[in-house]
């Protein structure tokens, strides 16, 4: 755990360790999400490959959801 002191406008800088855990350069966007009274940062690719795994749980990995709507999308044109 590293304690850090919040400056004038409520400003904190992230630690160089955990710049470098999460792969963060400078100008790169973060994501802060209040959860249980704890503020966690992440990254938009870390909340992208959390998704992902939430999908493939349900999904097998030789499906490919995009073909699928695409396929329905040709059906639904054919009809009409």
């Amino acid at each position: 755990m590293i304690q850090m002191k919040m400056s004038e406008g409520g400003r904190v800088v992230v630690p160089a360790e955990i710049r470098q855990a999460l792969g963060l350069k400078e100008g790169d966007s973060v994501l802060w999400e209040l959860v249980d009274g704890e503020a966690r940062l992440t990254t938009r690719a870390s909340r992208l490959r959390h998704a992902q795994a939430l999908v493939r749980r349900h999904v097998p990995s030789n499906v490919s959801l995009a073909d699928e709507l695409i396929a329905e999308r040709r059906a639904e044109a054919e009809r009409e």
